[in-house]
């Protein structure tokens, strides 16, 4: 099997070229996972696709070609409630509140499936130092997985073990000093067939393209923002527009600001902030709390344990308020 074909539909010329459709992209994407590809025509596959500017059909029918061997794999069925990817690069980040996000989602009773790869993070952004202390565990099989959130409701996979043919497809960046339209395949592979998701991009134009991915799908329930560094990560003192999918039909949502301060949700000089520490109280800062208490609110909303954002934050506010007790809400008691 070969690339050409597929290469030679992107690569025509003016007026000749078009974009893949669907099914073509999802055959390419069987090669590329293969290891049958040349890697000459990888590399023109990719970066034509960056020229061009990836479609939803092409991001959908490469989702579909991955989606096949993590079924293979074992890792739909899981038991999780939502999906929440993290892809972003460290470079311009803090420390992962949205993992402090995902615990009081978990708290509330809807297990969470964190996922991901994370390039260039310093000590205070990495996100899986994060996790450990936080008593998160990094699971890198489906068994482990399900487990994890049978009993804690939540669980971090590495990309590395869910799919390591699309972890050597991420890391060709290095090579290209490109972002390819694998970053936004490895967001929505949604590897637990998780019936909600949550995703983080850094550009806003990808909220659009990975909606309407989503619905090509077949996907209902979907929330994208462009939040910190590419992550879902709410800035709690600006307007942030949620864009997805509601019950399979399209949305955009305004999550209003949770305070009045004018920052950047991560600047050099602010301090720096140790997860663990804000979760157990020994550390304390408005801003970082209110950060955790806007994504979790929004991530809430997504899976619809209240009926608007507003509802859905104050919520997340008693969830981070009673974090340190025993007892652990429900969806349906909340």
């Amino acid at each position: 099997m070969s690339l050409a074909p597929y290469v030679r539909i992107l690569g025509r010329g003016p007026g000749r070229a078009r974009s893949l459709e669907r099914a073509e992209a999802a055959e390419a994407m069987r090669i590329i996972l293969a290891a049958e590809a040349a890697p000459e025509a990888l590399g023109a596959l990719l970066m034509l696709m960056r020229y061009r500017g990836e479609s939803a059909g092409e991001i959908a029918g490469f989702v579909d070609a991955v989606g096949e061997r993590l079924s293979g794999r074992g890792w739909r069925g899981i038991g999780a409630a939502l999906d929440w990817p993290s892809f972003a690069a460290g470079r311009t980040r803090g420390a992962p509140l949205f993992v402090l996000s995902a615990k009081l989602v978990a708290q509330a009773g809807y297990p969470v499936h964190l996922h991901g790869y994370n390039s260039h993070q310093g000590t205070n952004a990495s996100v899986r130092d994060a996790l450990g202390p936080l008593g998160i565990k990094t699971c890198e099989t489906p068994e482990a997985a399900k487990a994890a959130l049978a009993e804690e409701r939540i669980a971090y996979t590495p990309l590395e073990a869910l799919s390591p043919e699309v972890f050597d497809l991420l890391k060709l960046r290095a090579k290209f000093n490109l972002r390819s339209c694998v970053n936004t395949v490895a967001r929505m592979m949604n590897p637990s067939a998780a019936p909600a998701a949550v995703q983080g991009v850094f550009h806003p134009s990808y909220r659009d393209l990975q909606s309407d991915a989503s619905l090509l799908l077949g996907r209902q329930t979907l929330s994208v923002i462009k939040g910190g560094g590419g992550e879902f990560e709410r800035h709690p003192s600006k307007e942030v527009l949620a864009y997805g999918l509601r019950a399979g039909v399209k949305t955009e949502v305004a999550a209003p600001p949770l305070m009045d301060e004018t920052r950047r949700l991560h600047e050099a000089e602010a301090p720096d902030i140790t997860p663990a520490a804000l979760w157990s109280g020994a550390q304390e800062d408005e801003f970082a709390a209110a950060t955790v208490i806007g994504t979790a609110g929004l991530a809430l909303y997504t899976l619809g344990a209240a009926g608007d954002v507003a509802g859905a934050d104050q919520l997340a506010a008693r969830l981070w308020a009673e974090r340190n007790k025993s007892h652990v809400l429900t969806g349906e008691s909340a």
